[in-house]
């Protein structure tokens, strides 16, 4: 019988005979849109992937302790968030991937060279305008225009005020509007 709620998926990884189980539920319930997430920090699809998996993994270690200070959404976009900007840190250590054009490959070439990649669509167009920005303002962009995130719960995941969470959107929407119209 399938679990609906977080509370009963969280009840049911606590029995050691329903864990797998609940962890399966979980997954299968957040999986889609926490891809999502990762992969509009991340571009590339195998990278998103690899990503995924850790987010997964630190998720089954986790769980257990989790403490419902927070919604579980809440605390599995700030793991996944955590492990982009690891992810992103670590391929720009490695000069991999170059977030502010000093070198690498950078993120908006990676974004054209993607196989589904149509420079004529408004979707490419807007990602490349998205992969522009700096790297704070790209995550808090992608939170509140693609995942509807409200400012409340993005300074719970992002561990910050809601006020700097505004301004950074503003700057944001401000930078991707002057992309779109100026390019």
């Amino acid at each position: 019988m399938p679990l609906h709620s977080d509370a009963e998926i969280l009840l049911a990884f606590q029995e050691p005979a329903k864990k797998e189980s609940a962890f399966t539920q979980l997954v299968r319930k957040y999986q889609e849109r926490l891809y999502w997430h990762v992969r509009r920090m991340v571009v590339v699809h195998d990278d998103a992937n690899d990503v995924i998996q850790n987010v997964w993994i630190r998720v089954w270690k986790g769980l257990e302790n989790f403490r419902s200070d927070s919604q579980l959404y809440t605390w599995l976009y700030r793991i996944a968030t955590n492990e982009c900007l690891s992810f992103l840190d670590q391929q720009k250590r490695k000069g991999a991937v170059s977030l502010d054009q000093e070198g690498g490959v950078n993120l908006s070439e990676q974004v054209r060279a993607e196989q589904y990649f149509d420079a004529d669509k408004a979707e490419w167009k807007l990602q490349l305008a998205i992969q522009a920005l700096p790297e704070k303002q790209k995550l808090v962009f992608t939170l509140r225009y693609y995942d509807e995130m409200p400012y409340e719960e993005m300074s719970r995941v992002l561990e910050t005020s809601e006020g700097a969470l505004k301004a950074s959107y503003h700057h944001a929407v401000k930078k991707v509007e002057d992309y779109l119209l100026n390019r």
